[in-house]
């Protein structure tokens, strides 16, 4: 009752599961993925287990049609299944058992697949995998993309409730001691794709990656600008005179810490901000 999208991209070394459905919570559900191993998509009468018993086969370095064929093997409800499998280095696999509802399907493709039951039809899965292999940008990007497509193709004829994006990265989630890098839930919303677009755009600012050709120098007027913004807000009560000093250095880390934006301003040359941050204190704030 749903349709998903399972991929790896040995780039960013990242493992990562999209997936929408007319179902609760299916985040809760269908993604599973361990950065290293793998990412398993389980629906369709979904047996939970497969996520966790797929994702330990695959850590010891079996490959997805292996875990795949393991699973189905000690199931004996596996002609209600939907399985989509990433293995550790690309691999992909499917099953889509023939007591699923129609209509029931799966595509694989070069290190990814997606699979969908009860969907508006089979040209859902084609516009997902075609959104995926022609989009740009980090993997939680494109398998954004994916789901869109599938969404705007028809996705679960059903209806919308939830969707849900789970990438993994080795040591790439907050504190970098995990690797949980993104994992984000639209548990019940008239449109949770769009919603779940808002999410991500969230995550990239909060904590995606500064590069340094978007870092502009404070100057006196930017420093001004920026007083400005933090007497308005209350984290500044001197005067607002264009000098970067530490007493505004120090307000303006606070409102940061406010704004959940400290990953993107800690461990920096204080003398420069990242283009993305003004971007966003200018919308909030102050000057459009």
């Amino acid at each position: 009752m749903t349709f998903s999208i399972a991929a790896y991209d040995p780039d960013e070394q990242a493992w990562g599961v999209a997936v929408a459905s007319k179902f609760i919570a299916v985040g809760a559900v269908v993604p599973w993925v361990r950065a290293g191993a793998g990412a398993v998509a389980t629906q369709s009468h979904a047996k939970v287990s497969f996520g966790a018993d797929g994702l330990a086969m695959m850590s010891t370095g079996m490959n997805a049609n292996d875990t795949l064929q393991r699973l189905l093997d000690a199931d004996p409800d596996q002609a209600t299944r939907q399985v989509g499998i990433v293995d550790a280095n690309g691999g992909a696999a499917a099953h889509t058992g023939d007591q699923c509802n129609a209509w029931a399907g799966h595509r694989i493709g070069a290190g990814f697949c997606c699979q969908g039951n009860i969907l508006t039809g089979g040209d859902v899965l084609e516009a997902m995998a075609a959104a995926y292999m022609s989009a740009e940008g980090e993997l939680a990007d494109r398998l954004l993309a994916s789901l869109r497509a599938g969404d705007q193709a028809g996705g679960d004829r059903r209806g919308r409730q939830s969707a849900a994006l789970y990438v993994a990265r080795i040591n790439g989630g907050y504190g970098g001691d995990h690797d949980r890098y993104l994992d984000l839930r639209v548990d019940d919303d008239p449109d949770p794709v769009s919603r779940l677009e808002g999410l991500v755009t969230l995550h990239h600012l909060y904590f995606g990656e500064t590069h340094a050709e978007d870092r502009v120098p404070i100057t006196e007027n930017l420093a001004h600008e920026l007083q400005t913004i933090l007497r308005g807000q209350g984290y500044y009560t001197g005067e607002i005179n264009g000098a970067w000093d530490e007493i505004t250095q120090d307000a303006f880390g606070k409102l940061l810490g406010t704004e959940n934006l400290e990953e993107r301003w800690r461990n920096t040359d204080p003398t420069r901000l990242d283009r993305v941050v003004l971007t966003y204190l200018r919308g909030r704030f102050g000057k459009k």
